[in-house]
């Protein structure tokens, strides 16, 4: 029996079918398995290593899945790698191979893949990845361009855009064997790396102008298509939700550690922005192999892409990590809170005098 699924896919088998080359041979290179963490954290890795290459290990399990997007309680159909909005950060160095295996659960809707930008290759994977409910494929890339990088799904026409905005995105960290440089040889070290995916969502209202809620992502996608066509999102969040990054969840460092922030958006620009910071180092299109701005105040990531920021705390207190479009960060949700714990350097900044009271204007 012709199943409906069967129908739907098989144009896409047909075409994965023509694209993919007979089975290569294994690279003959020690393997390591990393066991992936949810953002804004990212797996242990070395930084440099005087190690060969490797086939890196990784495992993405696909979850459909209703979440909450703010505090009002609005919820959201959304399609996740490994259950987060955005994916996790995938950490290798250049030269390894990257071996992921990708999972759809029977309990999933409808089929997925992944095109991953820092592969070399038609579709950057998509057509070989391509998985139907029930099913589990794996497919292994070399990593040969340094930098940070978007992946997402895309499954192939109207589905492309509706997988990335419902949260089917992440990044990958392609690390210079020898680490990172100022782009003119000095090295560079983190003490710490945070991932902050920025997400733009379309949440359908109904004829009262209250959220609506659905019971599955296919119920929800003629509302959340015509709701996207319009171009502004209903929300635009860090991390999946309105103050995922805020409150007890805010990310943490003290005075004097150097943090890198990756920062990917998979679908509109962005402008990230420290307020009471700066970007020490910033490889504003995400690539190691271009020399790094220096003393950005706000820089720019590109739809689509993702990029880092490596930055040392000097002064403690809360700082906002927002996109500084303020409306955005402000009124739709795009802000995260760093807190850093130190001693403070009156020399950097103090209150010269108190608030109090305009003294009379002096007379003759």
């Amino acid at each position: 029996m012709l199943t409906r699924r069967a129908v739907m896919f098989s144009a896409a088998v047909a075409a994965l079918l023509l694209a993919a080359p007979a089975l290569a041979n294994e690279p003959k290179l020690p393997r390591q398995h990393v066991d992936l963490v949810a953002p804004p954290f990212v797996h242990a890795h070395e930084q440099a290593t005087k190690q060969g290459p490797k086939i890196m290990e990784f495992r993405l399990t696909i979850e459909e899945k209703k979440v909450v997007i703010d505090d009002q309680g609005t919820t959201f159909q959304a399609m996740t790698f490994n259950g987060s909005m955005p994916g996790p950060l995938m950490v290798v160095h250049e030269g390894d191979y990257v071996e992921v295996t990708l999972v759809n659960p029977e309990t999933n809707s409808m089929p997925h893949n992944v095109d991953f930008h820092a592969a070399t290759g038609a579709l950057g994977g998509a057509e070989l990845s391509l998985v139907n409910p029930g099913e589990q494929v794996t497919i292994r890339w070399k990593a040969t361009r340094t930098g940070v990088f978007v992946y997402h799904c895309a499954p192939g026409g109207p589905m492309i855009p509706w997988h990335v905005v419902s949260g089917m995105n992440g990044a990958v960290m392609v690390l210079p064997r020898e680490g990172l440089t100022d782009g003119n040889g000095k090295p560079l070290h983190y003490d710490k790396v945070v991932y902050i995916g920025e997400q733009d969502l379309y949440v359908p209202k109904d004829e009262k102008g209250k959220y609506k809620s659905y019971d599955s992502p296919g119920e929800a996608y003629s509302d959340t298509v015509e709701v996207m066509r319009k171009l502004t999102p209903t929300h635009v969040v860090f991390n999946g939700k309105a103050g995922a990054l805020t409150g007890k969840n805010a990310l943490t460092a003290r005075v004097g550690e150097n943090v890198l922030i990756v920062h990917s958006q998979a679908n509109r620009d962005s402008r990230p922005h420290l307020i009471g910071g700066h970007g020490d180092y910033v490889w504003e299109t995400g690539k190691f192999s271009n020399a790094p701005q220096t003393g950005l105040e706000t820089w720019f990531i590109r739809g689509g892409s993702a990029g880092a920021a490596l930055y040392t705390f000097r002064e403690p207190g809360i700082y906002a990590y927002v996109t500084h479009n303020l409306i955005e960060a402000v009124e739709l949700g795009a802000t995260a809170h760093f807190k850093v714990d130190g001693k403070w350097d009156d020399d950097l900044m103090t209150q010269v005098k108190a608030p109090a009271e305009i003294p009379p204007a002096a007379t003759n």
